[in-house]
């Protein structure tokens, strides 16, 4: 893989890097100097676009995340609590030469955040005890020698009734839609459009107060990916970019508050809500998933 070298520079008649529509040289040529294609990035959206020995080290960081999150699959059962999920990543964390990213991270107190049912995110775990016909999102965030990867899955518990079928397919069908639009030259709106468009065709709906990142170097890093949006809007993809899309998908409203523990996300209306997450890297052809599942 390759990605953009300092000596690469934004053509005078090719689009604009800030997503304007307009040539570079009728745009921010003069005020950016003709800097080069990661300066300006930099400059402009305090994007890192990152070179490839670093892609590798968020690479090797997602093959622990992976191996971490196999072990979370195979326990997943009635009769466990989410606390225990904590401990089995919280040791193969440490396991795997890492740190946990998620514990002490603004106060969080635990190593991965487990949401049940109408839990959209940040769940953090406790004496929750898991059921027949739940699901549960587990976000993991190991830091390998220094290097970031991120990436959860919503599981069942059990035997799944209707609902949870519904939006966990609708969730994972809106992540492999949107991986689907990330190329060199299209734009994050078209990866937001994508998700917005197949939940709201399936009459769910799409959580708009978080959103995916930039991650590599350090857990949350420019820019923001939003899932909801407009084609051909938004910054314009190039190679180097490493950033996450983790849509969350409600059964019903998109409404949501967060509790008193000041984390916990929950639909407002109770219904249930499910997440998938993985890092991905724009390549010079198209995409590659770094904790591909």
């Amino acid at each position: 893989m390759k990605t953009q070298g300092k000596s690469r520079r934004i053509g005078r008649n090719a689009p604009c890097p800030c997503g304007s529509g307009k040539k570079y040289k009728n745009c921010c040529m003069d005020k950016d100097q003709v800097l080069t294609l990661k300066e300006s990035y930099k400059r402009r959206y305090g994007i890192i676009l990152k070179e490839p020995n670093q892609i590798e080290g968020i690479r090797k960081s997602g093959v622990l995340l992976l191996s971490i999150m196999d072990k979370v699959a195979a326990m997943i059962a009635p009769g466990i609590t989410t606390d225990e999920i904590n401990t089995l990543v919280e040791d193969e964390t440490r396991k795997g030469g890492a740190i946990a990213a998620p514990l002490n991270y603004r106060g969080f107190p635990k190593s991965v955040c487990v949401s049940v049912n109408e839990v959209i995110c940040h769940g953090i775990p406790g004496d929750r005890v898991l059921r027949d016909g739940d699901i549960v999102n587990v976000d993991i965030t190991p830091i390998l020698d220094g290097y970031y990867a991120d990436a959860n899955k919503t599981f069942f518990v059990g035997t799944p009734g209707p609902d949870a079928k519904k939006v966990v397919s609708v969730a994972l069908e809106c992540l492999r839609r949107s991986i689907d639009t990330v190329r060199p030259g299209s734009h994050l709106g078209d990866i937001g459009y994508a998700i917005q468009t197949h939940a709201e065709s399936q009459g769910c709906s799409v959580v708009r107060e978080f959103v995916g990142h930039g991650v590599g170097l350090d857990f949350h890093e420019h820019p923001q990916v939003l899932h909801f949006g407009r084609k051909n809007q938004g910054i314009e993809l190039v190679p180097g970019m490493v950033f996450t899309i983790e849509p969350m998908i409600n059964l019903g409203a998109r409404d949501l508050h967060i509790l008193d523990d000041n984390w916990t996300a929950v639909t407002n209306d109770g219904s249930l809500s499910a997440q998938f997450e993985q890092t991905i890297v724009v390549t010079e052809t198209g995409w590659e998933s770094l904790t591909p599942y």
